[in-house]
């Protein structure tokens, strides 16, 4: 894939007020009939998310693009309560948690995001390589982690294979495909098929079947970790109606 320059300062916290309220709009556009698959939200200064199905007015911004046109390719699955009980109580899991949360603060991107992708990239494999090159728990290939990794990580010979740093520059890449897309099925759709595939489909989901169904499993696996840490994680959430047409 081609990405552009890494940042690595510490967002704001209005940014990461932000970044939250696009993980919980993956939420609710997950639930919403293919005819109202479209979400714009905002998040005020006090910190609460606002979500409506159409731009009411200047501060809503496009969140999601429909997902009704995701079709799934033969042999994949979606995630049950099976998958999400391993997920409490796998080892793998457990180790891996403290990286997830250190990457959250760095870039802002939700941790329960990340062990959506880990989840479906790699299984929590940390030794696991895709036949492309693509190596550990977010399958990071070489040429990523020139980009998006740190001198020091970089001098490091085993650095694709050590799971803090294979999830730091993960989650320095959403980071940045996140700001450049400007909606996470997009930046997940340009982690898996790369950045020039999303820009030939004039910035949406590319008609790629593997691709689709990637975005599709990771967002369903998201949306349902998202489902049982809502609460405790927004303040408010407001669903604004808009007029009938």
């Amino acid at each position: 894939m081609s990405h552009g320059r890494a940042p690595h300062r510490r967002p704001s916290g209005r940014g990461a007020r932000q970044r939250l309220a696009l993980g919980i709009a993956v939420a609710f556009a997950a639930k919403l009939t293919p005819a109202h698959a479209e979400l714009w939200g905002y998040v005020d200064a006090e910190g609460i998310a606002h979500f409506a199905p159409s731009q009411v007015d200047s501060r809503f911004q496009p969140v999601m693009s429909p997902l009704s046109g995701i079709r799934r390719v033969p042999g994949k699955t979606d995630h049950g309560q099976r998958m999400l009980t391993w997920l409490d109580i796998a080892p793998e899991v457990k180790a891996v948690q403290p990286y997830l949360r250190e990457a959250a603060a760095a870039t802002g991107v939700d941790a329960e995001l990340l062990k959506a992708i880990i989840a479906v990239e790699s299984g929590f494999k940390p030794d696991a390589v895709s036949p492309r090159g693509a190596t550990g728990l977010m399958q990071i290939t070489p040429a990523t982690a020139q980009r998006y990794a740190t001198a020091e990580e970089l001098r490091r010979p085993q650095h694709l294979v050590e799971a803090r740093t294979n999830v730091l520059i993960g989650a320095r890449m959403l980071a940045d495909l996140t700001r450049r897309f400007g909606r996470i099925d997009a930046a997940l759709a340009a982690w898996n098929a790369g950045e020039g595939a999303v820009r030939r489909a004039g910035g949406q989901m590319p008609d790629i079947d593997e691709t689709q169904a990637h975005v599709h499993l990771v967002l369903e696996l998201y949306w349902a970790l998202l489902q049982r840490s809502l609460g405790a994680r927004a303040k408010q959430l407001t669903m604004v109606a808009t007029p009938l047409e």
